[in-house]
Parts: structure tokens; sequence; C-alpha cells
């Protein structure tokens, strides 16, 4: 949600802003209503006043034996103008939340504008794996290997869903342990939260009403505000466990990770590019979430987008890191940055992590804050988020970029240990 008091002072930056998103904003409209919300509820508090004041006036008058019906009538009357200030006060408040609500968050003012044409890539490492032999693409490798069984996966859920099978499965669960017991090395928090949840989550994370068609949903009651949704990443229960909760300023920054599997409503293409297991309605996760003192904002995003980069690091996998243009940015992050896998078949770079800083965007819809421990006073969080890793496309890379010529795959040496000392899959 955005700042309406900014808004007020900085219509013009903050349009422009916008516009770097593609979003064109009617702060006219807007700021019409809120003039008008605003007038109604100070003619409300006049009135009131003014009842108060002649309330006051009942006991003299009783005492000196004066009658007060007059002044009971006119308090009636003052209570119907309250009233109908109040309804109209309303009104015009739902309006202005209602718009709210569908802006998406002010980028942060050094990204470019635009889409993905003005993504710009800030790091590049390791160099891309040259092979001697003729290089196989990861569906055919783990095919070949049973490690993945893409047929089975379609009989039993359609497309867009696989099984992990023997080794594959292991190298699987290897991942995921390896990014858990790093997560915890750096005093993160290990979260397992439901995999339903609420529509209040999809709001105060930013996804709905927007994107509300994009998730599974559970129950059928018409108004999807009663309704559950399968998750479609942690992010979205992390972000919402302190709504409506005012945090100690001296507990910032809260860090947090959670593993979930992720189910997503966006299909499995047909294109090359996403074959296999690269876009998938279910795959699974490990998710960074912190909730941050805004002027530690910064900081915390660096750490995060350090943290996803080492993973990728220790795994020995070539990779980029890109920063996004404003549009290429969810709707609810103010700044995000790319962590970018190669994939030798494709020969492109395929997206493991987005490092993203809301910063108070999220807080204002779920409403969390900190207390101040000077002023007491309380303010809204920054609330920061990053894969750390999902999985189902740094498994096509660890297949591909270890591949030997005789078809097996060397398993990376931080994974071995997860996976008893086991060196080659084949």
């Amino acid at each position: 949600m955005l700042d309406l008091k900014r808004i007020r002072e900085n219509k013009d930056k903050v349009s422009e802003l916008l516009m770097r998103k593609g979003f064109k904003a009617d702060f006219d409209t807007l700021l019409a209503l809120d003039e008008t919300r605003r007038a109604l509820i100070a003619e409300a508090e006049g009135y009131k006043a003014e009842r108060n004041k002649v309330s006051a006036q009942i006991p003299a008058l009783k005492k000196a034996g004066q009658p007060v019906d007059g002044i009971f009538a006119e308090m009636r009357a003052l209570g119907e103008k309250i009233a109908e200030c109040d309804a109209k006060a309303k009104e015009a408040d739902d309006k202005v939340f209602e718009m709210l609500s569908v802006m998406p968050n002010i980028p942060d003012e050094d990204l470019l504008g635009g889409e993905k044409e003005n993504n710009k890539v800030i790091k590049v490492s390791g160099e891309k794996p040259v092979f001697s032999f003729p290089m196989q693409n990861h569906v055919d490798l783990c095919t070949k290997l049973g490690i993945i069984d893409y047929q089975r996966g379609v009989k039993l859920s359609g497309g867009g869903y696989w099984l992990y099978r023997g080794d594959g499965a292991r190298l699987e669960w290897a991942l995921l342990n390896f990014f858990v017991s790093e997560h915890l090395k750096d005093g993160y928090e290990f979260i397992l939260p439901p995999h339903q949840l609420g529509y209040n989550c999809g709001f105060g994370a930013g996804q709905f009403p927007k994107f509300s068609d994009e998730v599974y949903w559970l129950d059928c009651d018409e108004d999807r505000k009663k309704n559950r949704f399968m998750l479609p990443t942690a992010e979205t229960a992390l972000v919402n466990m302190y709504a409506g909760e005012i945090i100690d300023e001296a507990k910032l920054p809260m860090k947090f990770f959670a593993y979930t599997p992720c189910y997503r409503k966006e299909a499995g293409s047909y294109r090359a590019e996403e074959r296999g297991m690269i876009r998938g309605h279910q795959f699974n996760k490990v998710e960074m979430v912190q909730y941050a003192h805004p002027d530690r904002s910064a900081e915390a995003f660096e750490e995060l987008v350090s943290k996803a980069a080492s993973l990728i690091e220790k795994l020995g996998l070539h990779f980029r890191i890109s920063k996004l243009a404003a549009g290429d940015c969810s709707a609810s992050m103010a700044r995000t940055y790319d962590i970018e896998v190669w994939i030798p078949s494709m020969g492109i770079y395929k997206e493991v992590s987005s490092v993203s800083n809301a910063n108070d965007y999220q807080a204002r819809r779920n409403n969390t804050r900190y207390r101040d421990s000077k002023t007491g006073k309380t303010a809204f969080v920054h609330t920061l988020n990053g894969s750390g890793l999902a999985t189902s496309r740094v498994f096509p890379a660890i297949i591909e970029q270890y591949q030997n010529g005789d078809g097996s795959i060397t398993v990376p040496e931080v994974l071995q240990p997860f996976m008893g000392g086991q060196k080659i899959i084949k």
C-alpha cells in the first residue's frame, strides 16, 4: 500500500516513478476523494463539539427548572448530521482504500524504467562450462538415468508435473538440506508454515487482488475473501506472521527462512526454453524473509543478495546477477536483483532467486509496525525476501553443468555429505 501522505506532498514525483513500472496513476481522483473524506471528518468533529457544548447545558437548565426538550431535539438533529457525515466519510475512505490497494509499489529512484530490455547484469560468476563431448540436455539425461519421471508425473497430475525417483529424489533432498544448513549457520530462524492461507495473506503480501487468479483456490465461496488458497511462495506466509502487531525495535532485524512446495497456476510451457522442470505447477523452494528497520533496509537487501549468490557459488555453478528495471520488478517490490543460473543446452540464463525489497509497501497493507525505542512512536517495518533457493532450475543446471561424457553426473562436492558420500550418479 502506498503512503497517502507521500502522494499528497510529492504527487508528480510519485507519478513519474510509477510510470517507470508502466502504471499511470489517477492521483487527481484519489486526492479529491481524500480531500472530501477529510472535510467530512472535520465537519463531523465540528458537529460533535457543538453537541458536547449543548449537552453540557442540560444539567444547569434542569437545575434552574427550565425546559430541555428543545435541547434534546437539537442534539438529535446534530446526531443525524454526524451519522450522515460519518457514512459519507466511510464511503470515501473505502474508495480511497480500493484505489490504493491496486496500485503497485513505488520503484526505487535508481531503477531504470521499462522492462527486461533495461535489466542490467552487475556480476558474472565463474566460467561457462565447456564440454569435450556431445552435450546432452537435462531432460534426456534425467530420463536415461531414471532420476526424473516426466511421463508418470503427467499421468498423475497432467502437464507441468514430474516425479523425482531414486538418486533424483536424493539429489533434490540434498539440495534442500544444504540450503537449510546454510541458513541455520547464518542465524536465520527455520519456519514450516501452513500451505493453505487466507485471503488476507495474499492481500498483505501485495499479490491480491491483482494476481488472485494465479493461485489455486480451495473453497467455493463467491467471496474470495472468505476462501483459502495454496501458497505460491513461502513469502506470502512469512511477511504476514506479524500482521497487525507492533514489534520491539530491539528485535529488528528479524530473519526467517522456510521450506515449502510452491503451488502456482502458471502452466509448464511447451516452448523449448521451458521444457522439463524449468517451469511447473509445483516446485520446492527455500525462502528467506527479513523484517528490517527502515534505516537498515538497504543493508538487509545486500545481505540477502549475497546469501543467495553464495549458495550458487558453493554449488560451483556458473551464474550472473541482474538488477531489474522498474517494470520487470513485481508489483509489490521497490527493488529486485535476480540470480540467474546458466543452462548450457538452452544457451540462456534462468532465474533461480529473486531478491527483493518491498520497503514499507507490504507492512502498510498488513499493518506490521515497530515501536521506536527513543520516541515511543510506531512506524512501519520494511520487508524483504529472496529465494534461497528454488530447486526446479538449480537441479537442471547441476545435471547439465556437471554432466560427464559417459552420461553420468558428478555430484557437487557440497552436496555429497547429504547423499551419504555419493560422488557420481550413473
